[in-house]
This record gives structure tokens, C-alpha cells and sequence, in this order.
């Protein structure tokens, strides 16, 4: 018989050791549980959708895994790259079975074609949440999302997130006024500012026509932060600085934007102090977004960029209606960071909390007995594979990383036996029925490293 050919890894496609999953898990869970305590219901869609819906609106950059039939015939179908293109499909088909405003979140699965590097997979797990309205959407969701989504992070034991918010009313407002016709395009180079530079973003803007003085003063606006309402200031003082077209519209469009972002920034940091910050180099250069857009860094880690996107957009639906607001978290993005860098760490890798040892085989029933009752009072627990010297069964229960070791009574003797902790050496006699590990030993715990 020929030796097996040697495995590949495929990149791209992370499967964590089970310490690390743990970790994978706590996050999940931890979303999971914000989420719904704040009305959120959750759904689950499909993982395949229609190539024509899929490709009609994926950036050129993202690369769609289409499925093959038998023989090699593409079928019609694809992965999808992200959770809103399954979500819009969802809610149009089921809008006379939803209730609106229809607040959902969803963690799944999304697969992209793209290279592989630290924090970017082909495989990954996203957590959106969304408030979408038939009709008309109150401007309180665009804080509420974000308030809930920067709630669910702090409840994460992560360095401090900083949540950074734009308005797209803001700076559309701005740019008709200053002269631009197209904004869009001016805010897909814009969104690049973090990527490329000032200096090349500049040249892309004049690319477009945008002259010199207009550009810097686009420039100028994107460096306008501030932690509470106070950007106003800065942003009227540059339009006033700034030639404009005198474009009324223009004007009262800007004035929204500055309310509804200072509103927006104000209420979240009243909601979670310290997570809100107005940020003008936020652009999100999708057309998708009308309103608040927000991205999210996580401190001592800007290389990782936005672990947390999204906005407000007037139709989640590709013929119109349904407007909405979102965000979400790239969550296996966010877990690569966490465990390559020990900052988030199972305290053991695996749910046992207690090893049965074995007197010897003829005895194993006994120490499965004990197991079984330590077991239906949710004492997670796991038998000793084989009846060695107990000095051995407790070197098992250590590289396992198990804390606790139950030594059952020698046949014929009425009690349970002892239960020792193998990291103090403290060892007392214990009855199966009532006794129970440290409430921090009860299960595997996630810890800061």
C-alpha cells in the first residue's frame, strides 16, 4: 500500500485548535446574547443565492464561489459574500409575513474569493444586525444600532473600540456645495484616504475635475474629528471659508447632516461613554449608504482597520423600498487578532471539569456511575480511557487540562471516594450527588491573556 499523499493546508479557511475555538464561541455567544436582549430576533438564510442577484451587486474586487455540478457544468448558483444581499432577498419575500419595523440579526458564514492574509479569509463568520422599515425609518434607529452594537463589543473583555461616525446628508451636502458633480465618485476616493494618502486622493480628485482649492477643501474636511458636537463648528467655518456654488439644497442638506450626526454621536457616548467619535474621513464609498455611516477600530490595533461597518441606506431592496440601518462585525477578522495575540484565552481547551479515574477494568462501571450523576447536574465530565497507575491518570487529567480528578472508593466500600485538585493537591472525600467544582471551574472560561 502507497504512503498517503502529504495534505496542503488551504489558506484562507481558518480551523482553530479547540482552545481557540472556545474563544470563537464565547465571542458568538456573547453577540448572540446582546443582541436578542435588546429585541433583536434572529434569522438564518440559505448559503447559496442566485449568481445574477449575487453578481449584480458585488464589488468588482469580490470574487463569488459558484457552485459546480457533476461533470463540471456551473451551476446557477453562489456562496454568498456577505449576510445583506440573503437579508434583502428574505425580506422581500416574506414582507406580508414580517412585522415592521422588522429588527433582526444574523450570524453566519460568508465566503469570498479573495487573497488570503492576517484578518481577511475566504471563509469567515459575520454578525449583522439590521432595523428595517416598509416605509419610513425613525432617525433614533441610526443610534440604536450603534448603541447596541458598541454594548454587545464592551461586552467582550477587549481593549477599548472606538466608534467613528460620518453622515453621508453631511458630506453629500458639502460637496454640491463646493462645486462637485459628482459625488460619488469624489467618495469612493475619499474612502481610500486611510489606504493611499492625502496626496494621491488629492490627485484622484482632480482626475475628476476637482479643482485645487475644492480639493483641499475636501481634504481639510476629512480631518475634522471630535468626540461630541463640536465638528459643527469646524465644518460651517470651512464652508465659509470655502467658494460655494450657493446651491440652497446643498446648504440644507449639510445642516441635516451636522444635526443628525451630532445627535447621533452625543446619544451614543450618553449610551456607552467614550465609543462615539465624529469622523469626516468616514466615507463608505458605497452609493448604498444615504445617512449615519459608522466604522469601528479597536485600540493598539488600527492595522487591523474597521472590525465593525456599516450605515444607514433608503432601499434594502434592489427595486426600492424598505429603508433601513445596519451594522456588522467581521468576526473571525476580529478572533484572528484576539488569539494570535494570546489577548483573549481559554482557561482550558477542553469542557471537562472532572476525570473519573479507574480502579481497574473490572471496576470501569463504577466510575462510569459516578460520571453519569456528576454528569446530570451538568458537572461536564469525562471516564479515564484506561485503568493505569492513578500517578498516570493524573498526568492524563493535567496535559488534557483538566482540574479535577475523582478517585472512586476501593470495591466494597459504601462512599464515592475522594476528589482531588490537581493544581493545589487539595484532596477531600466527596459524595457524586452534591459535590461541585468552583463556580470558575465549572466550565472553560474566556479570560484577558
Amino acid at each position: 500500500m502507497g504512503r498517503m499523499s502529504r495534505l496542503a493546508p488551504l489558506s484562507g479557511f481558518p480551523e482553530w485548535p479547540p482552545a481557540e475555538r472556545i474563544v470563537e464561541v464565547f465571542v458568538l455567544d456573547t453577540l448572540r446574547e446582546v443582541f436578542a436582549l435588546h429585541g433583536f430576533s434572529e434569522i438564518e438564510t440559505r448559503a447559496v443565492e442566485p449568481l445574477e442577484r449575487l453578481g449584480g451587486q458585488a464589488e468588482a474586487s469580490k470574487e463569488v464561489y459558484t457552485l459546480v455540478r457533476r461533470g463540471g457544468e456551473t451551476a446557477e448558483f453562489g456562496l454568498h459574500f456577505d449576510l445583506t444581499v440573503p437579508f434583502a432577498r428574505y425580506v422581500e419575500e416574506r414582507q406580508g409575513q414580517l412585522q415592521f419595523p422588522f429588527r433582526r440579526f444574523q450570524i453566519q458564514k460568508v465566503w469570498r474569493g479573495e487573497r488570503p492574509q492576517e484578518g481577511r479569509f475566504r471563509e469567515f463568520y459575520q454578525a449583522d444586525i439590521d432595523v428595517v422599515a416598509r416605509e419610513n425609518l425613525p432617525a433614533h434607529c441610526e443610534t440604536e444600532v450603534a448603541v447596541v452594537m458598541a454594548r454587545a463589543l464592551a461586552a467582550l473583555p477587549l481593549p477599548a473600540v472606538h466608534m467613528r461616525m460620518n453622515d453621508r446628508r453631511l458630506v453629500e451636502g458639502f460637496y454640491r456645495g463646493v462645486g462637485i458633480r459628482d459625488v460619488a465618485d469624489a467618495l469612493r476616493s475619499v474612502d481610500k484616504l486611510g489606504k493611499i494618502g492625502p496626496a494621491a486622493v488629492a490627485k484622484e480628485l482632480s482626475g475628476q475635475g476637482v479643482s485645487e482649492t475644492v480639493g483641499a477643501a475636501v481634504l481639510q474636511l476629512a480631518t475634522i474629528q471630535a468626540p461630541d458636537a463640536s465638528f459643527k463648528d469646524a465644518v460651517l467655518d470651512l464652508w465659509e471659508a470655502t467658494p460655494t456654488t450657493g446651491d440652497a439644497g446643498a446648504r440644507e442638506l449639510l445642516g441635516v447632516g451636522l444635526d443628525t450626526l451630532a445627535r447621533l454621536v452625543e446619544s451614543v457616548n450618553a449610551a456607552v461613554p467614550g465609543t462615539a467619535v465624529a469622523d469626516l474621513s468616514i466615507a463608505r464609498g458605497l452609493d448604498y449608504y444615504t445617512g449615519a455611516v459608522y466604522e469601528t477600530t479597536l485600540d493598539g490595533h488600527e492595522d487591523l482597520g474597521s472590525i465593525c461597518s456599516g450605515g444607514r441606506y433608503d432601499s434594502l431592496v434592489a427595486g426600492g423600498g424598505f429603508p433601513g440601518v445596519g451594522l456588522s462585525i467581521g468576526v473571525s477578522r476580529l478572533v484572528s487578532r484576539l488569539v494570535s495575540q494570546g489577548m483573549l484565552v481559554a482557561t482550558r481547551a477542553v469542557p471537562s471539569a472532572v476525570l473519573v479515574a479507574v480502579i481497574d477494568e473490572d471496576n470501569r462501571d463504577v466510575s462510569d456511575g459516578i460520571a453519569a450523576r456528576l454528569r446530570s447536574r451538568g458537572i461536564a465530565c469525562e471516564v479515564s480511557p484506561n485503568a493505569a497507575k492513578f500517578g498516570k491518570q493524573i498526568q492524563y487529567a493535567d496535559r488534557r487540562g483538566i482540574p479535577f480528578v475523582w478517585f472512586p472508593a476501593a470495591p466494597g466500600e459504601a462512599d464515592d471516594g475522594e476528589v482531588k485538585d490537581i493544581r493545589s493537591g487539595d484532596q477531600v472525600a466527596a459524595d457524586a450527588d452534591a459535590w461541585v467544582p468552583p463556580a470558575d471551574d465549572l466550565r472553560p472560561r474566556v479570560v484577558r491573556g
